[in-house]
């Protein structure tokens, strides 16, 4: 199982949450959010892949994003469209491969295979008609499943896992939406579970923070070591 932490804000901090190997790092660029990330992101480990996640954002602020800070990720958070996730995918290709070309050239260096991964976001409390997820299919790479809340996630409260005993598809998915130490039973009942075979990433954030945007280290520790991730 692997972990990714999502909002990240402080330059120390950062580097601190790296050393413990989540898989993934989340950086907000919605100017709303608490968490909102304008800064410079430090030096990471190489596997640890850096997800950008945007609210409803231009093709052309994205692709600036994942340009500026050599994103390996892009997690839509508001209401992107199966058509828009397409043409994510194809804008992000062409300006990354530009952009390493160039680099390439001035280095001369064989230029690699660039591909930036779409992670589409899906709100659930109670219910959820699965059936909305047939035109993404094709255009995503995970669906991230998060708490239907008042905000665009952080909301700090768990959803009922249950309804994922009906998830039809074969894509894996990211689980989200308040969770932290105080889940980790029920988590790891979870993960026993049929619903959760196609769980590729536990999504932490708001319940493993100091203040918004700050991780406790000590929490992460122990809930890596409560539940055993693994890569």
């Amino acid at each position: 199982m692997k972990l990714k932490v999502c909002g990240m804000k402080y330059h120390d901090n950062i580097t601190e949450v790296a050393g413990l190997q989540p898989e993934y790092l989340g950086f907000i660029f919605y100017e709303k959010s608490a968490r909102f990330f304008n800064k410079i992101i430090p030096e990471l480990p190489e596997k640890i892949k850096k997800v950008g996640v945007f609210v409803n954002a231009s093709i052309e602020e994205i692709n600036q994003k994942v340009t500026k800070y050599n994103l390996q990720a892009v997690q839509l958070h508001g209401e992107e469209s199966p058509e828009y996730c397409r043409n994510l995918k194809l804008n992000c290709h062409s300006a990354l491969d530009a952009e390493s070309s160039k680099k390439s050239k001035m280095l001369n260096q064989v230029q690699h295979d660039i591909n930036i991964e779409i992670i589409k976001v899906f709100f659930i409390k109670d219910t959820f008609d699965f059936s909305v997820l047939k035109p993404y299919q094709s255009v995503c790479d995970y669906f991230l499943f998060d708490t239907k809340g008042k905000l665009p996630g952080g909301n700090g409260y768990a959803f009922n896992w249950g309804v994922l005993k009906n998830y039809p598809s074969d894509k894996p998915y990211f689980l989200s939406g308040g969770i932290g130490l105080d889940e980790t039973e029920n988590l790891q009942e979870f993960l026993k579970t049929d619903a959760s075979k196609k769980c590729h990433v536990i999504d932490v954030n708001s319940k493993f923070e100091i203040e918004p945007g700050l991780k406790d280290i000590e929490l992460l520790k122990n809930f890596k070591k409560v539940l055993s991730f693994r890569t």
